[in-house]
């Protein structure tokens, strides 16, 4: 067979996406006690409890060096008729933040979204406060599409939700 696969789904220079195991629940319940990475992954109120989500597309991001658990992405809200989803990503380990792996865990689930789910639009909200992941969605191509002002409360302070998304035509470029 002469047909070769352009890209790789699931595997980029340093990490890989792969399916949850049940040894990552340890690691996963860990970085849900630690409050700076709940308030950086949700704009729900920090809680160290388990998201049921049936329906989800989530993969963790491991190392290739060492197979370490580095963090998660996600698809979820899909409307399959739409063709949209919103997305979600998370680092755990604060000694893996700002390395790359955000940049290349949401590249490859960007990648899966639009060419294997055959999607139009992936978006996403974040806390207005999270200028690092702001920085990483602007460099991959997501607009800002809308500013809900003061929705998200934490330290006695309110700070606004940014919608932000990314259409095929725009990621393809």
């Amino acid at each position: 067979m002469d047909f070769q696969f352009q890209y790789r789904l699931f595997r980029g220079p340093r990490i890989c996406l792969v399916a949850p195991r049940p040894e990552d629940q340890e690691t996963m319940d860990r970085w849900r006690q630690d409050d700076v990475y709940l308030r950086l992954v949700d704009t729900d109120v920090a809680r160290p409890a388990l998201r049921d989500a049936p329906g989800e597309f989530e993969f963790r991001m491991r190392r290739h060096e060492d197979d370490a658990l580095v963090g998660f992405v996600a698809l979820f809200a899909i409307e399959w008729g739409n063709r949209t989803a919103q997305c979600a990503i998370g680092i755990g380990d604060a000694a893996f933040r700002g390395k790359g792996y955000g940049t290349e865990g949401l590249t490859l689930l960007l990648q899966y979204a639009f060419r294997e789910l055959n999607l139009h639009r992936v978006g996403l909200d974040v806390i207005s406060y999270n200028q690092s992941a702001i920085n990483l969605y602007e460099r991959l191509g997501f607009q800002l599409e809308g500013r809900r002002r003061q929705a998200v409360w934490r330290e006695g302070r309110h700070f606004d939700r940014l919608d932000m998304g990314i259409l095929y035509d725009e990621w393809i470029k």
